[in-house]
């Protein structure tokens, strides 16, 4: 059944890529309608039919603006049969092995993937940001082709995981909270690149900042949880608390780094480029706490 399940995720993959081109081209061609309208004269009160207003139709960067082309509405319906496909596969997978996606590293990508799509195709009905699919879509490609490539064997698991309630609730946590930083991310690279870009299309950069806040605000609590849940679970199955393992000191430090951003930004007012910066650092700290147990081992090196 698990070789079998594997061409869900092969689906989900070239749904992503889809997805991640039609946005691309959405708005690659309403940058091209834009140019073009640029070099026109603006049309005006009596331009238009006997002296009546101008044709009220939305443009193409307009509907760009908005999500609503065709290719953009592509887009979004290829995340959402990706989520559904990345969902049917960790559905099969439980019921093999009889836990949640959590045990391994692979099992953990695809936990991470499916919150990553989950949480964007959220903040995109919530506050029609289509572009932030450039970024978030592509990190969930490339995580998403990683945990294609790992090790897919179902195999017991280690005593200190036979604990499914902990389990799911620790690395649960765990995976939305980076799913909703990984949303943050992309909206403040976004904002770094959108002076560069110059595209009336995207969002304006006070809007990213917004999001990109919104977003690490939701993250946050979570990995607050995470991190609690996984001291009292450490205590049970270790004898101890908190004991400096790499990926507890990594995880510590993320937390540390998102503090330092909702602090600087909701008691000194930092926003814009410092804001972002700090943004990314701090999805920089996500990605090495959960990449970072290959390099140092410790008592998490199983994942």
């Amino acid at each position: 059944m698990i070789e079998s399940a594997k061409y869900l995720l092969a689906g989900a993959l070239l749904l992503l890529i889809i997805s991640w081109l039609a946005n691309l081209w959405a708005l690659s061609t309403a940058r091209r309608a834009e140019v073009e309208a640029s070099e026109k004269v603006p049309a005006t009160v009596g331009s238009g039919p006997a002296g009546g207003l101008a044709d009220p139709t939305p443009s193409l960067a307009e509907r760009a603006a908005t999500g609503r082309t065709p290719a953009h509405k592509l887009g979004t319906w290829c995340a959402v049969l990706a989520l559904v496909a990345i969902t049917a596969y960790i559905i099969l997978r439980a019921t093999v092995t009889g836990h949640g996606p959590f045990s391994n590293q692979h099992e953990f990508a695809m936990a991470f993937v499916w919150s990553i799509i989950a949480i964007y195709l959220y903040f995109e009905w919530r506050y029609h940001m289509r572009a932030l699919s450039l970024v978030v879509i592509g990190v969930a490609m490339g995580l998403l082709l990683y945990g294609m490539n790992l090790d897919t064997a179902v195999r017991p698991l280690m005593p200190a995981l036979q604990n499914n309630l902990m389990l799911s609730l620790h690395v649960g946590t765990a995976m939305l909270s980076y799913g909703a930083f990984c949303v943050s991310f992309a909206a403040a690279a976004l904002y770094l690149a959108r002076p560069y870009l110059r595209w009336k299309v995207l969002p304006s950069a006070d809007a990213l900042d917004e999001v990109s806040y919104r977003a690490a605000v939701i993250a946050y609590p979570i990995l607050t949880a995470m991190i609690i849940l996984g001291a009292i679970w450490a205590e049970s199955a270790w004898g101890r608390y908190w004991g400096w393992d790499p990926k507890e000191t990594a995880a510590l430090v993320t937390w540390l780094v998102w503090s330092g951003y909702l602090h600087a930004r909701v008691s000194r007012g930092w926003r814009g480029k410092k804001a972002a910066w700090l943004v990314v650092i701090g999805f920089a700290t996500v990605l090495f706490a959960y990449f970072g147990n290959h390099f140092f081992g410790g008592l998490h090196s199983y994942a």
